[in-house]
């Protein structure tokens, strides 16, 4: 039965790399963000040039991708009416209340969006050449993109960016969260409990394909939590 994984340019994930069905490999590194909008003048100046100073010292090609998607915040909302019970100050279960509000109409005006950056080093098949066999390929894939990784990071600390290479397991993760979307997980005072992945998303009719998760392709168990909770970044501590 054909399914999705015919139509992606995956093959195989190996040592935190992907490596391509035309003999190519890529490695993706996850990048911390800035607050570019409150920095002053010479500072958003001092990260431009950096920013350009990186990109024109690049001898290979890079891709730059920004991922959004939309935070479900219900039971940040459902801590705060908790909280608000359990408070038996009257002056701080008003300021609660406030607060629940204001958060209430900012999500009502506003979309709430957690938004990732990465950075994607692909290695194309015709720079590899012809190889003897796939142990060969793939040693050469490491050999030419781990110094391009390290470059990369160095250059990123410059600009006052993090990076750090993404995981055979959060390659998975992010694959799977990519094309079968998130699901939430409330927010508990306690322990995660591991939570199974939604079934796959079906494909419309017309093409009889159904979607399933990368991790199929790598011969690896099931995932039993994909990703933490897609919840407000927001922390209430016990109001004594």
């Amino acid at each position: 039965m054909n399914t999705t994984q015919d139509h992606l340019l995956i093959s195989d994930i190996q040592e935190d790399i992907l490596l391509l069905k035309n003999g190519g490999g890529a490695l993706v590194l996850q990048v911390s963000a800035v607050n570019f909008g409150l920095l002053s003048d010479r500072e958003q100046i001092a990260i431009i040039s950096s920013f350009a100073q990186m990109l024109n010292s690049l001898s290979f090609s890079i891709q730059i991708l920004v991922y959004s998607e939309r935070l479900n915040i219900s039971s940040y909302l459902n801590l705060l009416d908790k909280a608000k019970q359990t408070q038996t100050n009257p002056l701080l279960s008003n300021m609660i209340l406030s607060y629940r509000q204001f958060i209430q109409t900012t999500i009502k005006d506003n979309d709430v969006l957690d938004k990732k950056f990465f950075v994607i080093i692909p290695l194309y098949s015709l720079e590899l050449g012809i190889t003897a066999s796939k142990e060969n390929l793939e040693q050469k894939i490491k050999t030419v993109l781990f110094p391009r990784r390290d470059q990369i990071i160095r250059q990123l600390n410059r600009v006052g960016l993090k990076a750090t290479q993404l995981t055979k397991q959060k390659l998975i993760e992010t694959f799977y969260d990519i094309y079968n979307g998130q699901f939430v997980q409330n927010i508990a005072a306690g322990p995660k409990q591991p939570v199974s992945p939604p079934p796959p998303t079906p494909v419309p009719a017309s093409t009889g394909q159904t979607s399933t998760s990368p991790a199929s392709m790598t011969q690896t168990p099931p995932i039993q939590q994909t990703q933490a909770a897609k919840n407000h970044p927001f922390v209430v501590e016990e109001l004594e």
